[in-house]
């Protein structure tokens, strides 16, 4: 049975636990891109090996996120959330001691791992702890920790490395973790209730084992794909892919009437405020994913910015998406709806064509303080997006069932990001690659920029239409009902979930 929430001050305690250790995955997936340089001149490392270092990260991450949560649903997500901490605590370590590439990406890859243990417990933890009527102010402060963490890595990873501290270069990018893991495993072990799905769920092995399959034979070739010349296996394990899911889908719902026990619930998907927010969460990790590498790209190659300047470039961006996250769940979602997600994709969309602009009049000779306009505009819509969404994702979720919820909403973030990185290609470096070998890197850098802004207008768009798919009513509208009746109807009897 699942515990009732925890009172008062001990889960607000609980609340900044949970989102401290999420903070330090958000950090860790980004702040290892700044440091590339360092790590490949201190050990070594070939271009293959580097691109492990981020690519086996997210790849372990992505195919064990369904799992962790549904670890979390049966043995409990206190119990699962604090052994993913250890875990992720433990591998950051090794990372930091890493003494050959090898080591560097095996400990990642188990790093990757073990935060697909915890982060999955940090939805349920906040779904199960906190009553219907709270959730939207608590994940309101969830997605400005997303859009802070977004940027602090970068910015985290530049000031660790050009500090040097200890003379230990790019380690401290890793060892940061070890304070903060510990405090989190300390807390946690006091301060977090103990929850978990109701008697007689049992581990889907098969399930597992089909899900771990196909995410792999998909995301594999997009994480390796260009290094290699994009050759033809990662073509066909891309095309066979789609029948192991497939086989996979089947095998739950064979799973569902056997037992009652599949590792997805696909009945989640029957609602349709879940099924819609899903899609939308899969083309924002798209557009998010182009983004954040190509903006990137584009300061430190196109126009030869440091790793520090280009960290402090995206603090703007940062406030941005924390004050607009905060305002969007507290005044304007429960008065305005879906209508505030709708216009957040607008807003971001704006942005981008302002930042397309300011890059066609400055070109190469653009400044830091000529990026902010345009990246505050994307912040605030970002904000205005993230941070209502996935109360509207998990609004309808059964408690028993948040974990299993949350495993897939992170899941499709992380598809959709992988799936913007193999994007990349087509939108940015199909540029690079046409261009003459005469003509300057910045110019050609920033044509591609610019070309790849294109896809990001086209992705908001797409995101601005599956937004009709969630409910028009604000959460304030409708709290109390939702609130007395949550947890005495099943999924399929209720109406649809309020956003905010």
């Amino acid at each position: 049975m699942t515990t009732p929430p925890i009172p008062d001050r001990r889960r607000w305690i609980a609340l900044a636990i949970v989102m401290t250790a999420s903070f330090m995955d958000l950090v860790d997936v980004t702040i290892v891109n700044i440091a590339v340089p360092s790590i490949r001149q201190d050990l070594g490392a070939s271009f293959s090996a580097i691109q492990w270092v981020t690519g086996g990260y997210a790849l372990a991450f992505a195919i064990g996120l369904i799992t962790g949560g549904r670890l979390g649903d049966v043995y409990g997500r206190k119990r699962i959330f604090l052994i993913g901490v250890t875990g992720f605590t433990v591998a950051s370590a090794l990372c930091g001691m890493a003494a050959d590439p090898g080591m560097l990406v095996a400990t990642r890859v188990l790093q990757g791992g073990t935060a697909a243990l915890m982060v999955p417990q940090v939805l349920s933890i906040i779904h199960t702890t906190f009553p219907a009527e709270e959730r939207g102010k608590v994940f309101g402060m969830f997605g400005a920790m997303v859009g802070l963490g977004a940027v602090s890595g970068p910015l985290l990873g530049a000031l660790l490395t050009e500090w040097n501290l200890g003379g230990l270069q790019w380690r401290p990018i890793f060892l940061i973790n070890l304070p903060v893991g510990a405090a989190a495993v300390l807390l946690g072990r006091r301060f977090i209730g103990e929850s978990r799905a109701a008697a007689g769920l049992r581990l889907d092995l098969v399930g597992m084992a089909l899900a771990a399959l196909g995410l792999l034979m998909l995301l594999y070739p997009l994480t390796q794909g260009r290094d290699a010349g994009w050759p033809l296996w990662g073509f066909v394990s891309m095309g066979l892919s789609l029948p192991v899911l497939a086989l996979f889908v089947r095998y739950e719902r064979f799973k569902a009437r056997k037992d009652g026990s599949p590792l997805v619930e696909l009945s989640l998907f029957r609602v349709r405020s879940f099924a819609g927010g899903i899609a939308v969460q899969l083309i924002f990790g798209v557009v998010c994913g182009i983004f954040f590498l190509v903006w990137t790209l584009w300061m430190q190659l196109g126009l030869g910015w440091s790793p520090l300047r280009a960290g402090l470039t995206g603090i703007p961006f940062s406030i941005a998406v924390s004050v607009a996250a905060g305002v969007s769940v507290q005044a304007l979602v429960p008065r305005f709806g879906r209508r505030v997600l709708q216009a957040g994709a607008l807003v971001m969309a704006a942005g981008v064509l302002l930042y397309l602009g300011e890059a066609h009049r400055y070109g190469t000779g653009i400044h830091p303080w000529q990026m902010a306009l345009p990246l505050v505009v994307m912040g605030l819509g970002m904000g205005l997006i993230v941070a209502p969404l996935t109360d509207a994702v998990l609004a309808e979720v059964p408690r028993e069932h948040a974990g299993s919820a949350s495993g897939l909403i992170n899941t499709t973030q992380q598809l959709g990001n992988a799936l913007g990185l193999a994007l990349v290609s087509v939108a940015f470096f199909s540029v690079v690659d046409a261009a003459a070998p005469t003509q300057p890197v910045g110019e050609v850098f920033t044509r591609a920029f610019g070309h790849a802004m294109w896809w990001l207008v086209g992705g908001l768009l797409a995101v601005f239409l599956l937004l009709t798919a969630l409910p028009r009513r604000s959460r304030t509208a409708a709290s109390s009902a939702a609130a007395g009746e949550v947890d005495q109807a099943p999924a399929q009897d209720r109406e649809p979930a309020p956003i905010g």
